[in-house]
């Protein structure tokens, strides 16, 4: 279960970075509210799956989601 949190935790940190760019710096409201809740989200997934899960495991798990993510989705979106 802790791996599938911190899997929604890594969508949500795509989804957050992806919004923040078509946010146009927070300037365009509906990009500007996804980014706040995907980072929230994000945040909440994270903490979720670091209650089983060692810290170093589930951080470099989580960035590396985004990572692979927000290029794969920049490469194709932005």
């Amino acid at each position: 279960m802790q791996w599938i949190l911190l899997i929604l935790a890594g969508i949500f940190e795509v989804t957050w970075a992806i919004a923040m760019k078509s946010s146009n710096g927070f300037t365009v409201l509906l990009p500007s509210a996804i980014t706040v809740i995907g980072y929230i989200l994000s945040a909440v997934f994270l903490a979720l799956a670091l209650k089983q899960l060692p810290l170093g495991t589930a951080y470099a798990m989580w960035t590396g989601f985004g990572i692979v993510g927000t290029t794969i989705l920049g490469v194709f979106l932005m």
